[in-house]
C-alpha cells in the first residue's frame, strides 16, 4: 500500500512541477482569448494565435491531470486508512465486509476521477480545435492538433 502511496505522491509532483513550467511559459498568454487571429492577420500573427490556443490548451489539461492525480492519491489513502480499520477488526464477517466496502469505495473514486479526467480533457481539446481553427493559419501549422489520442487514458 505504501508503494501505491508513493507512486502518487511522485506523480503528484511531477504533475505540479509540470504546472509551474507552465505557468512561467503562460505568463505572456494568461488569457484564454486568442489573439492575432482572422484572414486579415500575417503569417506570423496567425501562428501566434495558433501558440495562444495550444499555451490555453496545455494549461487546462495541466490543471485537469493535477486534480486527476490528486484523486488519485485520495483514494488509495482512504482506502489505505479503510483497510487498516477493517483488518483492525476481530470478527471474519466485520473484516470482509469492510475490506469489500474500502475497494468499493475506492472502486467508485477512481472511475469518478478517470470520468471527470476524459471530460476536461475532451473540452480542452475541444476548445483548442475551435480556437485554433478561428486562427485561420496554415494548414502546416497544425501540427499536434490530432494528437489527442496520445494523452493518457485516466483508467
Amino acid at each position: 500500500m505504501r508503494i501505491a502511496t508513493y507512486a502518487g505522491a511522485a506523480a503528484l509532483a511531477f504533475a505540479l512541477s509540470v504546472s509551474a513550467a507552465f505557468a512561467q511559459i503562460s505568463s505572456s498568454t494568461a488569457s484564454t482569448t486568442v489573439p492575432g487571429g482572422g484572414s486579415g492577420s500575417s503569417t506570423a500573427a496567425k501562428i501566434r494565435c495558433v501558440g495562444a490556443a495550444v499555451n490555453a490548451r496545455e494549461l487546462a489539461l495541466d490543471t485537469a491531470v493535477s486534480t486527476h492525480l490528486q484523486s488519485i492519491a485520495t483514494a488509495y489513502g482512504t482506502r489505505a486508512t479503510a483497510l487498516q480499520r477493517a483488518y483492525a477488526a476481530t470478527s471474519t464477517v466485520s473484516i470482509k465486509r469492510d475490506a469489500k466496502a474500502a475497494w468499493a469505495n475506492f472502486d467508485a473514486s477512481i472511475k469518478s476521477s478517470s470520468k471527470s479526467w476524459r471530460s476536461a480533457q475532451k473540452a480542452a481539446w475541444t476548445q483548442f480545435k475551435t480556437a485554433a481553427k478561428a486562427c485561420k493559419a496554415p494548414a502546416s501549422v497544425h501540427v499536434d492538433s490530432d494528437n489527442s489520442e496520445r494523452e493518457i487514458r485516466g483508467d
